[in-house]
């Protein structure tokens, strides 16, 4: 599998293709980490907002920023309703325009896997957290069959046709989560996976929904058009189909927590 530069540049796609699966599993994430109110949050690779939205709906913080690399995204974050409360600006996970013990916490929701370099990614965020702040993250298990665009990309790989994907996808093992916390040298480290679901009304809405993917996109665009016919009749064979033909689909994140000493 090639591993490309991904960029996600249109909210509104973004929040069809992902932003719903965003928030489901967010709000099990923030029933997990049961945070108290009037803390300041910083919330890396925020996109199109989707994960920034539920902080300030139901975290009761004092402070929210959003930052990520892409204006277009951050263009559509502020238009929530969150914004209210939410600031939004460009910026590299791996270099945050903050000081020092800034917020009370630190959160990346689906964006481990983008970093060039987590390692980095994961000091960044302890640097900007107040001692006994929180650092924490929730990632698709991407290697586990848990992503959601999993039932494509397998079948993509079955036909031996490259397809883009993130370059540090091994970061997502949980594992490898409690390798980059504990190396980060956080303390008390929980763990947890997060399933959820989605329904889709037939197969041509899970299908136009999924290729709104800036990874997968240009992979079938790429692709030689009887390839195209094949992958669609192979996804839709092993696509579950109830009697009104709505496709239910799950998909698996993994939640890590801990905290910065001191």
């Amino acid at each position: 599998m090639a591993e490309q530069t991904i960029r996600f540049d249109d909210g509104a796609a973004y929040e069809q293709m992902m932003g719903i699966w965003s928030r489901s599993a967010g709000e099990i994430f923030l029933d997990w980490l049961a945070p108290p109110a009037g803390l300041r949050w910083i919330d890396i690779g925020c996109g199109n907002g989707a994960f920034t939205e539920l902080l300030v709906e139901r975290c009761a913080p004092v402070e929210v920023q959003g930052i990520d690399p892409s204006a277009e995204q951050l263009a559509f974050a502020r238009t929530r309703p969150a914004a209210r409360l939410a600031k939004f600006r460009q910026g590299d996970a791996m270099a945050l325009p903050f000081a020092d013990r800034s917020f009370d916490a630190a959160v990346m929701a689906l964006v481990l896997v983008f970093l060039p370099d987590p390692v980095k990614g994961i000091s960044e965020m302890v640097r900007v957290v107040v001692p006994g702040g929180s650092v924490v993250t929730y990632m698709w298990d991407m290697l586990g069959g848990g992503f959601p665009l999993d039932p494509i990309y397998d079948e993509i790989k079955a036909m031996g046709i490259p397809a883009n994907r993130p370059p540090r996808m091994d970061a997502s093992r949980m594992d490898a989560l409690r390798e980059l916390w504990l190396g980060a040298g956080l303390a008390d480290v929980q763990t947890r996976e997060i399933t959820v679901q989605r329904t889709f009304s037939g197969f041509d809405d899970f299908w136009a929904t999924s290729l709104k993917s800036p990874a997968l996109r240009p992979s079938v665009a790429a692709m030689k058009p009887a390839d195209v016919e094949a992958l669609i009749a192979q996804v839709r064979a092993r696509m579950p189909t109830d009697t009104d033909g709505r496709i239910t689909c799950n998909a698996r994140a993994h939640a890590i927590k801990g905290r910065r000493p001191g």
